[in-house]
């Protein structure tokens, strides 16, 4: 058996040691399955509590991806034993996603994740957490969530809101991949550097001096990434969402979540990557458009460990209801790219399911997260 995570420790000129954490599944583009993060998260935490470590690297093995996203096909088989009931594979799986996510926005050490190639879903939720987030010339970003019958979760309640508005709502809506320049307009990602300057980047980091003061070594980091980035500047792509700024704006003018998707899905303009947007939405489940825009509404105002508790909700319920598997089944596994969801458009979805969707399983005190952040 392969190792599903691989683990390294460098040894820095100064004695510190780098520590490096490689996602290792290429043939499923590193998506994120329950092993990996049972490997991580315990590595993660022995990591943090070590002071010979100085940072943490997370990144994908080989040149496609450095997380696909989380393992739906396993969640399609858990989905599809239950039917239609809850599922605690389910639970169990998206509480320890979550878990890991909040350990990594929470780490204080500087933590690096090299963001190359597809960069989706789970992969996101993983990346927007670390201190020093880099995208390079291959990256290939969404929350694609809409066409599966789910929603962007993984911390998407917190990192969609914090986006320039109204760039959250409609790449939650839309799924909507974008590029290196996107996601550090949209604070997705702090560095662009080129992929072939991944080894001598990390050859540089065991030159530095890295000290006992967190603080200090975060600057040291940053300093480092600043130095590689102007190097690399030259072949930044062009942002979509900047030089469709003004388009994005004017569909997303509208104060509810019907006018929104007519908006988006009618407007006419010729331009291939938000053509595809419309795209998306308009075969995407009318049931995840409700849910992203009441998720970001009400996730405005809460703390980074309450919006994972409602997600934790959202997603258990999107396991039980019905669309996610379908969804799964239609991209995935029949791959006949034509899944039937409950309803055919926003105009037509029972606001009744959508409160259900909102209305926590558990108490304060049951729920799985009630130590997050404690």
């Amino acid at each position: 058996m392969t190792d599903v995570v691989l683990f390294e420790e460098l040894i820095a000129n100064n004695g510190k040691k780098i520590a490096i954490a490689t996602l290792n599944s290429q043939r499923s583009l590193n998506a994120l399955s329950g092993e990996m993060i049972d490997a991580l998260y315990p590595k993660l935490l022995a990591w943090h509590q070590n002071d010979d470590i100085a940072l943490v690297l997370l990144q994908g093995s080989g040149q496609k991806a450095f997380c696909a996203g989380g393992d739906i096909v396993h969640m399609y088989k858990c989905m599809q034993q239950h039917k239609g009931e809850y599922a605690p594979e389910i639970e169990e799986y998206f509480t320890k996603e979550y878990q890991l996510d909040y350990l990594i926005h929470t780490f204080s050490k500087p933590f690096i994740v090299w963001g190359n190639g597809i960069v989706m879903g789970g992969g996101l939720g993983m990346m927007v957490g670390a201190s020093h987030r880099v995208v390079t010339e291959t990256s290939r970003i969404a929350m694609p969530e809409i066409s599966i019958g789910l929603y962007p979760d993984v911390g998407g309640t917190r990192f969609l809101n914090n986006m320039p508005q109204p760039c959250g709502l409609f790449l939650g809506l839309t799924g909507a991949s974008i590029n290196a320049a996107d996601a550090k307009y949209s604070k997705l990602a702090d560095h662009f550097i080129l992929s072939d300057k991944k080894e001598a980047f990390i050859e540089q980091l065991k030159t530095i001096k890295w000290g006992d003061t967190v603080a200090l070594n975060h600057e040291k980091l940053s300093n480092i990434m600043l130095e590689q980035e102007l190097a690399s500047n030259i072949h930044l792509p062009v942002s979509h969402l900047k030089a469709q700024k003004s388009l994005i704006e004017h569909v997303m003018n509208r104060d509810n979540i019907v006018d929104i998707v007519n908006s988006i899905i009618t407007v006419e303009v010729e331009d291939k990557w938000f053509n595809r947007a419309q795209k998306s939405l308009k075969h995407g489940s009318a049931v995840s458009g409700h849910i992203v825009y009441r998720q970001l509404n009400e996730g405005k105002k809460l703390s980074l460990a309450d919006c994972f508790r409602l997600e934790l909700n959202l997603s258990v319920k999107c396991g039980q209801y019905g669309e996610f598997v379908e969804g799964v089944r239609a991209l995935l596994i029949d791959k006949d790219n034509k899944p039937q969801w409950r309803f055919n458009s926003v105009e037509e979805v029972d606001l009744s399911v959508i409160d259900w969707f909102f209305e926590s399983k558990w108490s304060a005190e049951e729920h799985p997260l009630v130590r997050l952040g404690k």
